[in-house]
């Protein structure tokens, strides 16, 4: 069999301590076998670039890391990567900062990563590449003479043509796409995306079944849904629910119901809006005020980036003014804390929380929606409160979806949430759960390695020609 190769900007390495709140480390552990090899940023920084990378070994998996410099740090993560890419692939073109010394940065990262790989590499490995902080790296292992079958994943979402053209540069990051041999998407309004940049940008093909041909190359778009592991997390939430994090939580509430939002403290997130949201229902609702509590928890993230400490702000003015305006002795409606926690402590806290709220601006997925789902009580679920613009809602068509640019919207659906009798939420419940145990973890990776794994033989399609 053949050995995998993951490749990811940052590597979750055995020997980091520390919780972990899920991604792509939880996300494709069905898909590591024994003798799989992880390859990627060690997340330190050196004063120089080291082409060698380091080896660690852990449970049958060997985990290759190199370091960034401060320079490569600076330029490549968080300029061009986070500055321009991340607000690109989620609609906002107006946080989008392009420096031309930034997007070289990018490139040079990128030819760094497939230099020490390729050194790594087998002839038979497939190589399966995640995230847009590597649209590069099959076009430069390509150059270094690799023939292996390469993947790409795409976590976030993908724009359409009218935006990507915004980004300089952007039709070489598009040719460079099209050196892998499979490119996943999350939804199928992602994949769409691509292709119609893919005819518009690199005019002169024919794209039938996802699948065209460029420079040579048969490139086949597929749509692959991340999930969890749906059965582990429920059982997870239900040990969980009896800890002494969750029991703590629960007497605090003194019998209230728990609302709750778990993100990165990021800008897509839409926090800004789901804490006026709240404000708005204990105000336009007031029956709700002392009956609801409210817990965001918001890890911090990216904090070098001006728009991050920005929102920080922002956040905490409206935490205090919606405190300030409805607490009591006895109740402090919104809690709101940007610390990390673990993993299993979150699972209890979903599952004691009558109200999930997740409200992203513009996700990818967003696994916060199907953990949820997963966490709760089947006798007594509670109900999700699911933006449309999360690639989530593609499936779980039975959460209240709302559009998060709208607070009074995500108000009213907390209030019917509040208000729902036990038998709508079961059957809410019940088409939901169908949903998360069907789209897992396990099933995501499989879809996606059979695929890599097997070669198709394209039938004669007109060649893309390399735009100059």
């Amino acid at each position: 069999m053949a050995r995998l190769v993951i490749v990811s900007n940052r590597v979750p390495l055995p020997s980091e301590r520390g919780p972990r709140a899920g991604g792509l480390a939880v996300a494709l552990a069905d898909a590591l076998r024994p003798g799989s090899l992880w390859f990627g940023w060690s997340g330190k920084r050196s004063g120089t670039p080291d082409p060698e990378a380091r080896l660690q070994r852990a449970d049958g998996t060997t985990y290759a890391t190199i370091d960034l410099t401060e320079a490569e740090y600076r330029s490549f993560y968080v300029n061009f990567a986070n500055g321009a890419l991340w607000p690109l692939l989620h609609f906002r073109l107006g946080l989008v900062e392009f420096r031309r010394e930034d997007y070289e940065a990018y490139r040079v990262v990128n030819r760094r990563f497939a230099e020490s790989l390729a050194r790594l590499l087998r002839d038979d490995d497939l190589v399966w590449v995640h995230d847009y902080h590597l649209f590069l790296l099959a076009e430069e292992l390509r150059r270094l003479g690799v023939r292996n079958r390469i993947g790409f994943f795409l976590h976030t979402p993908f724009v359409p043509p009218a935006l990507l053209h915004a980004l300089p540069r952007a039709a070489e990051l598009l040719r460079a796409m099209c050196a892998f041999d499979v490119v996943g998407f999350h939804t199928r309004t992602y994949q769409r995306a691509f292709l119609e940049c893919v005819r518009e940008i690199l005019p002169g093909n024919r794209v039938s079944d996802g699948a065209f041909t460029y420079d040579g190359r048969h490139v086949l778009s597929i749509v692959d849904p991340i999930g969890i592991d749906a059965a582990g997390f429920a059982d997870t939430a239900a040990r969980a629910a009896h800890s002494a994090e969750t029991t703590r939580l629960r007497e605090s509430l003194g019998g209230r119901m728990l609302a709750i939002g778990v993100d990165r403290l990021d800008y897509s997130k839409g926090l800004v809006n789901r804490f006026e949201a709240f404000g708005r229902l204990l105000a336009k609702y007031p029956e709700h005020r002392r009956q609801v509590s409210f817990l965001q928890i918001a890890a911090r993230s990216r904090e070098e980036s001006g728009s991050y400490q920005r929102l920080r702000r922002e956040l905490d003015r409206i935490v205090g003014d919606t405190n300030g305006r409805f607490s009591e002795f006895d109740w402090v409606p919104l809690r709101y804390m940007t610390s990390t926690v673990r993993r299993q402590t979150l699972a209890g806290f979903y599952r004691c929380a009558h109200l999930g709220l997740v409200t992203p601006l513009r996700d990818g997925m967003n696994l916060v929606a199907k953990e949820y789902v997963a966490a709760q009580d089947p006798s007594d679920p509670g109900v999700l409160i699911l933006s449309r613009f999360a690639g989530a809602a593609e499936d779980l068509t039975e959460a209240l979806i709302v559009n998060p640019f709208d607070a009074d919207e995500i108000a009213d659906a907390m209030h019917e949430a509040l208000a729902m009798p036990l038998a709508e939420r079961l059957r809410r419940y019940a088409a939901l759960h169908e949903r998360v145990w069907d789209t897992t973890a396990s099933k995501y990776c499989a879809k996606f390695l059979t695929y890599l794994e097997h070669e198709e033989r394209p039938v004669p399609r007109l060649r893309l020609q390399a735009a100059s």
